[in-house]
């Protein structure tokens, strides 16, 4: 599977809905922290510069705050196309994937469950 491809099926986003109005960007308190800001991982997608995404501290960067998927016109959710990037980097790795079981016990007791829900969505593919 082209990598593109996966990105698109992890994230469940259409990159090619984008029409670069920026808002994501403007809207992203992690902007000035980023080297590839969110319309720009937008594109890299469109183009298939997958590399440069995974390698990109963007990554590291990215609140998952979600604030580039509110302003977005388009719905093209840039914050999942980065979480989806995040998880190709975590499966190159071989890193082992959670069973729904084993994340409880991870989380302290005082976690809110909105945790444990983002904690299946991401390691349970």
């Amino acid at each position: 599977m082209k990598t593109v491809d996966e990105i698109r099926e992890i994230s469940g986003v259409n990159p090619y809905k984008c029409m670069k109005c920026g808002k994501c960007s403007a809207s992203c308190p992690s902007y000035a922290e980023m080297d590839i800001k969110p319309h720009q991982f937008v594109s890299y997608v469109q183009r298939g510069e997958i590399e440069a995404l995974t390698a990109s501290r963007s990554l590291e960067k990215c609140l998952s705050c979600f604030a580039c998927i509110e302003r977005c016109p388009r719905s093209v959710e840039p914050a999942r196309l980065i979480d989806a990037a995040r998880q190709l980097v975590v499966r190159r790795r071989g890193e082992t994937m959670l069973s729904p079981d084993e994340i409880p016990a991870l989380a302290e007791s005082d976690a809110p469950p909105q945790l444990l829900v983002s904690a299946f969505r991401r390691y349970r593919r």
